[in-house]
């Protein structure tokens, strides 16, 4: 049985409402902490409209939902996380921001054998590690969009993680959450997006290079290699931003070419064209907001 039962997310946007809502589904006490109080309450209405979509879907009762709900707090004080066994940060893909983060938590929580880990889709575990006084605690647990979907998590130590808190992350992302881990080293992209975003940005080239259109690359690659998604709608999905963060991060680790963002991407980025969540990337989804 694990010894976490209290967690701490930080930050409720996509990635952080399915972690706060996997870890209540799970019948864990959440606290998630936001920025400000709008950021809160939309966080809060996210998990709410996902529940219910659950119940809508026929994968949970009225009743549960309301169960899993009463397990979710959610606040702007990030010293509600104190008495947290595990906190989960789920901020922007900043290495800055995310530092500066762990350097607050670290003072807050108080169980001194509690982990703290990082969301991160793309940056070094080590660096946010080194911000706390207590880098042996620190890992990445890597969760994927959508995460109540998704079966997988990668588990990240960095070099100073010691092998029992790598060891107590893997046994509470697959005994309590029930979802499938991996262990993945602690270089930047780690093994998913290390692969994944090379593709996802060739087939932005080749878009960018006006020979197909994406309908098609998608169709392509939906049809022909059998991918439940084409990779411009994925790039959609995960979040144009979101990609550019990571690919920037693999070409600052590697500098191949092949991890650069393309000048297409950087441009659709710097327009707020972020996919889904802005209403429009590849494609437009203004009518499914």
């Amino acid at each position: 049985m694990s010894d976490i039962t209290r967690v701490g997310v930080i930050g409720s946007g996509l990635m952080g409402s399915g972690i706060a809502e996997v870890c209540a589904r799970a019948g864990l006490d959440v606290t998630v902490r936001e920025v400000g109080d709008k950021a809160a309450k939309t966080g809060r209405e996210r998990i709410e409209r996902s529940l219910s979509r659950g119940v809508k879907a026929g994968k949970l009762t009225d009743s549960a939902r309301h169960a899993v709900l009463s397990r979710i707090t959610v606040t702007t004080d990030l010293a509600a996380l104190d008495d947290r066994d595990l906190v989960i940060e789920a901020a922007t893909e900043n290495p800055q921001v995310k530092k500066e983060l762990f350097a607050e938590v670290d003072k807050v929580v108080k169980r001194a054998d509690a982990i703290l880990a990082t969301n991160t889709s793309s940056i070094p575990i080590i660096e946010v590690a080194r911000a706390t006084t207590r880098p042996g605690q620190v890992l990445g647990l890597h969760f994927f969009n959508p995460v109540p979907v998704q079966k997988l998590v990668e588990v990240i130590p960095s070099i100073l993680t010691p092998a029992e808190t790598a060891e107590r992350a893997t046994g509470f992302v697959t005994s309590v959450l029930g979802k499938t881990a991996v262990a993945a080293p602690d270089r930047s992209g780690f093994v998913v997006n290390a692969l994944l975003v090379p593709y996802l940005l060739s087939a932005i080239r080749m878009l960018e290079a006006g020979h197909v259109s994406a309908a098609d690359i998608d169709t392509g690659m939906e049809l022909g290699c059998a991918h439940p998604m084409g990779p411009l709608k994925l790039s959609d999905l995960i979040g144009l931003d979101t990609l550019q963060s990571v690919a920037e991060s693999l070409y600052a680790e590697y500098a191949q070419p092949t991890y650069a963002p393309p000048p297409l991407l950087r441009r659709m980025t710097a327009a707020g064209l972020h996919g889904r969540k802005s209403g429009r990337g590849f494609y437009d989804y203004q009518e499914q907001r």
